[in-house]
């Protein structure tokens, strides 16, 4: 008996020795465990931060849409230069969208009609192999027929294509057409889609494009337009810009919000708009409007009409000097030749026209002289 009751004290003993280190390593465990999930839902929202701003988690690269970093009111006012840099002149492109495989595409209009983004992955595939028709059937909003003097050839407004004809051979697409001015289509765009087209032409490479009007509130009229190209097979070593043009014209005051502007009278008698203003019943819808179908590589139709034998947009053009000689186009590129430049023999057919006529009345349509020949 005596042996049993010290068996039980010794068995009570060791409970009691035990008991205080498992309850020890019981609560080690239980506070471990929210920490743990503590650490798990840092990491979960963490993760889910990253993702939400655009990062890749693998690589921890950083990538923006392009136009929610573009910010309108960080743009400088204008100041005598058609366009400005942006982002140090580097676009907005992310690595995902670059490609090499052709395709272009062409937001739907808002609900006020205007456009919005067009973007591309432009090849020599997607490049027009015909002359372009007329888009004087198109009025965009804040579209208005007007001329003043001390513009080339009057019009205040083309009709600018966002992506130009040159290079995806879109023509009379609502969705690839705003008003800009004769200023905003010639000195602020051109040059870039010349300069893209020209890389095109002779790499053989891609560029990604993207233009983007930017219309503030509720206006009619967009205030510039913001173009970004990078050529894809050399990254952006061939080709690369990101510039916010402005949709203004020297010596013109413009009402965004509906297109009505004042300037200096045109008196011209070839006119019937002629006036210092115009008003939203001076709208194009009274006129059948053709720009050329010469196939004219320019972003501009004045809405005027053309004649078929015409360079560019005829309703664009000064009256110009009345000295005439010849010239070889290239409607594509928008050059103008000699007709014994060695060029010449490069032009395809289809972009090739011949013009008799003044060289102003060429520049003034958009045209550049080819730097070989010095035409």
């Amino acid at each position: 008996m005596r042996k049993k009751n010290l068996l039980v004290l010794l068995w009570l003993s060791l409970l009691l020795i035990c008991l205080p280190a498992c309850q020890a390593a019981s609560t080690d465990s239980q506070a471990t465990e929210p920490n743990q999930l503590v650490n798990e839902n840092v990491s979960d929202t963490a993760s889910e931060e990253i993702l939400s701003s655009g990062e890749s988690i693998n690589d921890n690269a950083a990538y923006s849409t392009g136009l929610d970093a573009f910010n309108l009111a960080e743009v400088p006012a204008y100041s005598g230069s058609p366009y400005c840099e942006i982002n140090g002149n580097c676009p907005f492109f992310t690595n995902e969208e670059m490609t090499a495989e052709s395709y272009e595409s062409y937001g739907e209009l808002d609900s006020l009609g205007r456009c919005q983004t067009c973007v591309a992955s432009i090849g020599k595939d997607l490049m027009p192999t015909e002359k372009r028709g007329n888009i004087g059937n198109v009025h965009p909003t804040g579209w208005h027929l007007v001329k003043y003097a001390g513009i080339d050839g009057n019009y205040l407004y083309n009709r600018c294509h966002l992506i130009g004809y040159q290079l995806t051979g879109e023509n009379a697409n609502t969705r690839n057409l705003i008003t800009g001015t004769r200023y905003l289509n010639v000195e602020g765009m051109l040059p870039f889609e010349n300069k893209t087209a020209d890389y095109i032409e002779s790499t053989g490479n891609h560029v990604m494009y993207r233009v983007t009007p930017v219309f503030e509130g509720d206006n009619l009229l967009a205030s510039g337009v913001l173009m970004e190209a990078k050529s894809v097979e050399d990254n952006g070593t061939g080709l690369s810009f990101c510039v916010y043009c402005y949709n203004v014209q020297p010596g013109v005051t413009i009402d965004y919000a509906t297109g009505d502007s004042s300037g200096p009278e045109f008196t011209g008698s070839s006119s019937s708009n002629s006036g210092s203003s115009s008003s939203s019943s001076g709208s194009s819808g009274s006129y059948s409007g053709s720009g050329s179908s010469s196939g004219s590589a320019s972003s501009y139709d004045s809405g005027a009409g053309a004649s078929s034998g015409s360079a560019g947009s005829s309703g664009a053009v000064a009256a110009g000097s009345s000295s005439s000689s010849s010239y070889v186009l290239n409607t594509n590129t928008k050059k103008f030749h000699r007709p014994s430049c060695g060029s010449v023999s490069t032009i395809k057919d289809s972009n090739r026209q011949d013009y008799t006529g003044s060289r102003q009345d060429l520049i003034n349509q958009g045209y550049e002289p080819c730097k070989k020949c010095n035409p």
